[in-house]
């Protein structure tokens, strides 16, 4: 168990109502049988902490009081996972062209479905597992899509024709320049404006894999909502799923990284 899990299970373990009212419970008596039993009124407050310490530290230690911590916390992080990829699907709804929308609205309903299935049945571990990693991918998914949206956007206000045209015209100019100065600097003009056009190029390359990349992982959110639904008895389905977000994980970490850089340029 991590460091800050073991931090929030004792905290929940302090303010756990059934070892406050125990606590209260083991007090109140202790001061109505203090008199009988011959017990200093001022020795009450400190057997009463010792009490309550105690139970801190036998809840803090329960295997069951774990599980129970746990499972919420399972049920809390899904939630949020779910919000974030309600909030993440707003954020890029923007962006999408008619094609992408319909994708994004499709993965959506996929991401609908997986939770409902899960909801019905919180306690399964495998279930509880695949949804969590289903979220984080549809996550990335739209992370991808939207980076994807904007970068075509970008490209197409990037008319790249009038650029050619200009090669081709330098080309058949600088077959008539005798001027060395002058045809030096028409090579320099049709260097760059070649760089422009390569850049293009591979950037539109770039994106073309991405829309791969993106409908790979469409597919699989497809599959783990047919995952979800059957009966899942073995830790080989999880094993596939996690390796598949593992692959979306680090793309989305290169395309952030290659994002900055194309940011530091500008």
């Amino acid at each position: 168990m991590k460091k800050n899990i073991k931090v929030k299970l004792l905290i929940n373990s302090i303010f756990y109502k059934r070892n406050i009212v125990l606590s209260m419970a083991f007090l109140l008596i202790a001061y109505l049988f203090a008199g009988k039993l011959n017990i200093p009124a001022s020795y009450i407050p400190w057997i009463g902490m010792i009490f309550y310490i105690a139970l801190v530290m036998q809840s803090f230690t329960s295997e069951k009081f774990q599980d129970r911590f746990l499972q919420k916390n399972k049920w809390k992080k899904i939630r949020e996972l779910n919000r974030k990829c309600v909030k993440a699907a707003h954020e890029t709804v923007g962006y999408a062209n008619a094609v992408y929308y319909r994708k994004l609205t499709s993965v959506m309903a996929d991401r609908a479905e997986i939770v409902r299935i899960y909801n019905k049945d919180k306690y399964n571990h495998l279930k509880g597992r695949v949804t969590e990693q289903a979220l984080r991918l549809i996550i990335s998914y739209m992370s991808l899509l939207r980076d994807l949206c904007i970068r075509i956007r970008q490209m197409n206000r990037n008319d790249i024709n009038p650029v050619m045209e200009r090669i081709a015209q330098n080309n058949r100019k600088i077959n008539f320049v005798n001027d060395p100065k002058v045809r030096e600097d028409i090579k320099r003009i049709i260097e760059m404006d070649e760089r422009l056009v390569n850049r293009h190029k591979e950037e539109k390359s770039e994106l073309m894999r991405l829309d791969a990349r993106l409908d790979c992982i469409k597919s699989t959110v497809g599959m783990f909502r047919h995952q979800i639904g059957a009966e899942l008895d073995s830790d080989e389905v999880l094993e596939d799923i996690e390796n598949v977000l593992n692959e979306a994980m680090a793309l989305d970490s290169v395309l952030n990284e290659r994002r900055n850089e194309r940011r530091l340029r500008n």
